[in-house]
């Protein structure tokens, strides 16, 4: 029980971190501006949870494909990977209207593309799903479920992404623009490196 609820609470912290101010939160704020929010969250949030289980999915089969030594080692090069890139974000990327302006055209320039024929939810499933396709929420979930109890990381993971996306599209773009990426950026590097530290310190379970 406590594994899960490690594995849940590690979860939880890192999803919230790694979404808010995110491309995909950007996307979802907008779209709720422009199209019923109730099929914007739908879209977006069954994107989000068939990721997070994909993701949770590969980390759990990892200790299976290559052992438990390598895969404790290449999570916690990850998370103190990822804390360091998180960092050089906060201090060296584009400001955060920067971002969201970036976000707007390219959903105005895919609009425009497809005339519009695209219905709302799937657009807004397509657009998160890619959009989290490789990103670093994605493989820092598969390391977590690699070293947590997988079963936790999903609750966790889910919950988070519901927390986050409802906020996108409760709070639409007015919300995303108030949101300072720096300081989540800052804030999500802190905790992936702590993360890392501590499966740098904890001992492989065999």
């Amino acid at each position: 029980m406590s594994s899960i609820v490690q594995g849940f609470s590690k979860s939880l912290a890192m999803t919230i971190l790694s979404e808010i101010g995110d491309k995909t939160f950007f996307a979802a704020a907008i779209l709720a501006m422009r199209h019923p929010r109730r099929l914007v969250l739908s879209g977006c949030l069954s994107a989000l949870i068939v990721m997070t289980i994909l993701s949770a999915l590969v980390g759990w089969a990892a200790p299976n494909l290559i052992s438990r030594t390598w895969t404790h080692h290449i999570t916690t090069f990850l998370f103190l990977g990822f804390g360091l890139w998180s960092l050089k974000d906060a201090i060296f990327e584009q400001g955060d209207a920067e971002e969201l302006a970036e976000v707007e055209a390219k959903l105005d320039k895919d609009w425009k593309a497809s005339n519009g024929a695209t219905k709302n939810s799937n657009k807004a499933f397509s657009i998160t799903f890619f959009g989290e396709w490789g990103d670093k929420s994605q493989l820092a979930t598969i390391g977590l479920a690699a070293d947590e109890n997988p079963f936790g990381v999903v609750l966790g993971g889910i919950l988070g992404q519901a927390l986050c996306t409802s906020a996108a599209v409760v709070g639409g773009k007015s919300l995303a623009s108030q949101i300072s990426e720096k300081i989540v950026a800052l804030s999500g590097g802190i905790l992936f490196i702590v993360f890392g530290i501590q499966s740098f310190l904890s001992p492989v379970e065999s």
